[in-house]
């Protein structure tokens, strides 16, 4: 009677091991806790491997809020092959028969909805807490209200017209420089005067009329 009773109490527990380290629904797990952390590194103990598995059953009740009747719970997390480089492998039963593997593609979509919440708990990334065979969840695009390119091109042809503006003002800046500077040279040729043949100009003095009637009586 005694064995009979023993046998019921070791057979739940070898064959969840059984079901762990035989199938083919198991994922792998790595944890760089040193790397990650460094001096605040903490210890893995059964207390963080009880809060691995508690992470694990909320991501499979979160991934699967439709169907109220399912309720997984720590017992539905199995592990095994737990080395002291922590790592494992573990799998997920169905609460509605604990010998039932929960499958492979179940799991990982339970995963990656909830990998940035076991990120947190753990304090590690998707680069330190690692589950082999489940690719990293990338963050979602920025979307921008207008394109960076856009931006760019704004930029560029904001400074093509600027540099086309400065010449043009340039342009008729010298221009009309130009043509001031004609306008002189034409105002000091109008005071050129001429007399018997001579230019005098107004800048070298005034003409005298006297000199002029002097010339005429000498002759006669």
């Amino acid at each position: 009677m005694r064995a009979a009773v023993l046998l019921l109490i070791l057979l739940p527990p070898m064959v969840a091991q059984d079901l762990c380290k035989d199938s083919k629904d198991g994922f792998k797990v790595r944890l760089s806790i040193k790397t990650a952390l460094g001096d605040k590194a903490y210890e893995w103990n059964k207390s963080e491997m009880f809060l691995f598995r508690s992470t694990l059953a909320f991501a499979m009740r979160r991934a699967n809020q439709s169907n109220q009747d399912t309720n997984y719970d720590t017992a539905n997390i199995l592990v095994c092959n737990d080395t002291q480089r922590v790592s494992f492998v573990f799998v997920v039963t169905s609460p509605d028969d604990p010998t039932q593997l929960i499958p492979r593609e179940q799991v990982e979509q339970a995963v990656k909805l909830s990998k940035h919440r076991i990120n947190n708990v753990f304090l590690l990334s998707d680069m330190t807490l690692e589950f082999v065979g489940i690719p990293p969840t990338l963050a979602a695009p920025i979307v921008y209200d207008t394109p960076p390119w856009l931006i760019v091109f704004g930029v560029v042809i904001g400074a093509v017209a600027v540099g086309i503006m400065a010449l043009l003002m340039s342009t008729v800046s010298k221009t009309r420089r130009a043509k001031d500077k004609a306008a002189g040279f034409a105002g000091e040729d109008a005071g050129i005067v001429k007399e018997n043949g001579t230019t005098l100009s107004s800048l070298g003095g005034v003409y005298n009329q006297a000199f002029s009637n002097d010339d005429r009586f000498t002759q006669l």
